[in-house]
């Protein structure tokens, strides 16, 4: 046999075997294609497509730290805490540390937009109490869990865990941390509500409201009702809202005006007035309404704030808020808030609260008849 014969004879035999591995080989399914997340910019900034829905997902939140001093009622600064060292009482540091995290969904139906939002707090640290006469709020504890928003909206249908239309819709009050030295409403309740939006600026709201706390609460089948119409345009907005509450069958009510009168301005004047016979007749049962309602909690019959925000530049702003109530109780909070960098900003503000009827209503922890307090705030927002 010659060379040439031999390297054909071998080629041919390897080819033989490589056709018989080649039919007992295993066959590798190709991967298949991930799904990456998609940007969603229907409802803004920051939400993305749940994979494999057509639900939008935003989450955040805000990483906070308050430190506080003063006189109680200003701030509720922590006053009379145990000597440890010696056998009086002192006055010490109001902290809290906060966690609060928030979710949005949004889907496109046939109804309208289907949409939800929820904000749980959890919070650690301490805040006014007289060790004196046994309060323990001096002390540096966890505060527990709190759900502060959980709704559902489909249009303009909104059913769930809200803060009252009594506030929400006529805007709270001013860019201040201690807005409510003199309290304007009740905040948070259960609340099934409806929103409608006209074209030419106008807008209204319906809202059925179970109230919170003891004197808030509904006692029947009859909810709390809150109605409330806005008109809007780039120069600022009218808003007013009316309360009923069913519990006392009193009424309140508050209108506002809010003004741009330049670009790095802008001024809001905010007054209500609210009945209280039945509530003032109560202060002899075992609920101690104290003139103040779930809706109508200033003192008397009528109050006023006012105040303002103005952008000194693109980090920072200068924030003033003045109120006034019936009962004579004045209140001035103001603060210049710092952005240092994108999403953490710094807020000092100094809160002054004149007790005009201490004697009468023990509405606020005011140690004196004038007070005055302080609190600087770090806040990181996601």
């Amino acid at each position: 046999m010659n060379l040439k014969s031999l390297l054909l004879g071998s080629a041919a035999a390897l080819v033989a075997v490589s056709d018989a591995r080649a039919a007992d080989a295993v066959v590798v399914a190709e991967p298949e294609a991930a799904e990456y997340v998609r940007i969603c910019d229907v409802y803004g900034a920051g939400y993305f497509y749940i994979p494999g829905t057509e639900t939008c997902l935003r989450i955040g939140g805000y990483v906070r730290y308050d430190i506080a001093a003063g006189d109680a009622g200003s701030f509720d600064g922590a006053n009379h805490v145990p000597d440890r060292m010696g056998n009086g009482t002192n006055s010490a540091w109001e902290k809290n540390a906060r966690f609060t995290l928030k979710t949005w969904t949004g889907q496109q139906t046939e109804l309208g937009a289907l949409k939800t939002y929820t904000e749980a707090r959890i919070n650690f640290g301490n805040n006014g109490g007289d060790y004196a006469t046994g309060g323990t709020n001096w002390q540096a504890r966890d505060k527990g869990l709190t759900l502060n928003f959980a709704w559902i909206q489909l249009g303009g249908l909104r059913a769930g865990k809200d803060e009252s239309a009594f506030d929400t819709f006529i805007g709270y009050a001013g860019s201040v941390i201690n807005d409510t030295l003199i309290p304007y409403g009740g905040l948070g309740t259960n609340v099934v509500q409806y929103y409608f939006e006209a074209s030419n600026g106008f807008s209204s709201v319906i809202s059925l409201e179970q109230g919170s706390g003891v004197v808030g609460t509904i006692d029947s089948y009859v909810p709390h009702v809150v109605g409330g119409l806005k008109f809007a345009r780039a120069w600022g907005a009218v808003t007013g809202v009316v309360a009923y509450d069913s519990n006392y069958e009193e009424v309140a009510g508050k209108v506002r005006l809010d003004v741009t009168p330049m670009q790095n301005l802008s001024l809001f004047i905010m007054a209500g007035y609210g009945t209280d016979d039945n509530l003032l007749d109560d202060l002899n049962n075992t609920i101690d309404a104290n003139g103040r309602g779930f809706y109508k909690q200033w003192g008397g019959n009528w109050a006023i704030w006012g105040g303002g925000t103005y952008k000194i530049n693109q980090k920072t702003s200068f924030n003033v808020q003045i109120s006034y109530d019936h009962d004579k109780n004045f209140a001035v909070a103001t603060n210049i808030a710092y952005e240092i960098v994108p999403g953490f900003k710094v807020t000092g503000e100094i809160d002054y609260l004149e007790v005009g009827s201490k004697d009468t209503y023990n509405w606020t922890d005011a140690t004196d008849k004038s007070n005055i307090g302080g609190i600087v705030r770090f806040q990181r927002s996601f």
